[in-house]
């Protein structure tokens, strides 16, 4: 079979320290607010050979997880990124702005001051936020329909900023003298329904082409379907199962082709949490000791938030049918994340039980692997053939041992089955994106 190399990101979020697992006396936690602990990762993620490593963020603090874990408390996603840049030559660098909170244009002047630090290997991971309004002076958060019309005027503006001081400007005459063409530099004059902004940006850009910033955007609801259709190379959604990943590949392509874009301009990348060790039987291992401790109240609280259903006082070995499911709320603090949960329960029928053990309960509904590397190696090329991605992010679980795998085990064995490039094609993050060579 003919193959494209999939295109793979790395978590620089301490996934494999959730639980219980920074509690290892291996974790190095005490490294997570230093920027050696993420370049040693960014390296290793280089020498695999991936598209790019990617932060995620939150703009506010959950104290009720920092008893166990970090609460996503961390550095600034793009801060870190420009010190990674340094350490690094060829890896893309996905860092994540909200939308919701960030001004255009200091997140269009941020994002591009590091794309010129890493030398054109920045990427935006364009986010709305589920959270964080009172810090930025709101009492609630704005709807999901007002967030992605804030998200796509933006959008906007910001790709007409970074627009708006061509390089080719910045090189001029140098014959003459002249540092700027000032007739190549543009205001833009925006005014729309959230902002207006005079422009030009006090940076210029890199050039088009291999130079370009990718967009990456993240979710899966039908606004977020739309908005990354019309805009986004790459889509990172919670995909539980192959059935959801099909669908939402399809549905992103004939979404694409509608917008005047190729069918194939949106890559899906699916999150991949992984569970990975020697044999099955110590990847399950694993996967326990992390999630033993568990917060089974938080559990119910969380299932009845996205789908109104208290299964608090259900016998645990009670089976939940689809018409056990209540309307669904009117409020919810992810839709897509409400959506996949009450697909799961439509479609499996689990016990109490086993509803509590499901990704979509236990975490972000990520696809799972939990084995060793050539049963994730297996995973991963039958969703390929089935049309299931483009290409996955990882995010590993359980332990420091089990990120190593990830890259220095699975890597090389997807490469070995031409799931993975052998090398670098080009410098840019844009590049990595390209097609490729085909096996």
């Amino acid at each position: 079979m003919t193959r494209k190399p999939l295109h793979i990101g790395m978590t620089l979020a301490p996934t494999w320290l959730a639980g219980e697992a920074w509690r290892r006396p291996d974790s190095d936690i005490e490294g997570l607010l230093g920027h050696d602990y993420y370049i040693d990762i960014a390296r290793r993620a280089e020498a695999a050979k991936l598209d790019f490593v990617f932060r995620p963020d939150s703009l506010a603090l959950n104290r009720a997880l920092l008893g166990r874990g970090t609460g996503m408390a961390g550095l600034d996603p793009t801060l870190l990124l420009s010190a990674i840049a340094h350490a690094t030559d060829r890896i893309g660098l996905l860092t994540t702005v909200s939308t919701t909170f960030y001004p255009p244009y200091i997140l269009a002047r941020m994002i591009m001051s590091l794309h010129w630090l890493s030398k054109g290997r920045a990427g935006w991971n364009i986010v709305t936020a589920l959270d964080g309004q009172k810090n930025f002076s709101l009492d609630v958060m704005p709807s999901p329909e007002d967030r992605y019309a804030r998200a796509a005027e933006v959008t906007d503006i910001v790709l007409r900023l970074w627009n708006s001081f061509p390089r080719e400007a910045w090189l001029g005459d140098r014959g003459t003298g002249v540092m700027v063409d000032a007739d190549l530099v543009q205001q833009i004059d925006y005014e729309g329904q959230f902002h207006r902004i005079e422009g030009p940006l006090s940076i210029p850009n890199m050039g088009g082409g291999g130079h370009r910033i990718p967009l990456v955007q993240a979710g899966a609801s039908d606004a977020g379907r739309n908005f990354a259709a019309r805009v986004a190379d790459a889509t990172f959604a919670s995909t539980p199962d192959m059935e959801a990943a099909i669908e939402l590949r399809q549905d992103l392509r004939r979404r694409a082709k509608a917008h005047g874009r190729d069918e194939g301009a949106v890559r899906l990348m699916p999150g991949l949490s992984l569970y990975l060790a020697d044999t099955e039987a110590q990847a399950r291992d694993l996967y326990r000791a992390t999630h033993a401790l568990a917060d089974e109240a938080r559990k119910f609280a969380n299932i009845l938030e996205m789908t109104g259903l208290d299964l608090r006082d259900w016998p645990k070995d009670r089976p939940i049918r689809a018409n056990d499911l209540p309307p669904p709320p009117a409020k919810v603090r992810s839709r897509t994340h409400a959506g996949l949960l009450r697909r799961a329960v439509e479609r499996h029928e689990p016990t109490v039980t086993e509803l509590l053990q499901m990704p979509e309960v236990m975490g972000s509904a990520h696809w799972q692997v939990i084995g060793t590397v050539a049963q994730a190696v297996d995973e991963i090329r039958k969703w390929q053939d089935a049309g299931a991605l483009d290409g996955f992010i990882l995010f590993p679980g359980g332990s420091v041992e089990c990120m190593h795998l990830c890259l220095e085990g699975l890597c090389p064995a997807l490469r070995d089955a031409d799931l993975l490039r052998r090398d670098y094609h080009g410098t840019t993050f844009a590049s990595h994106f390209e097609a490729g060579e085909v096996f």
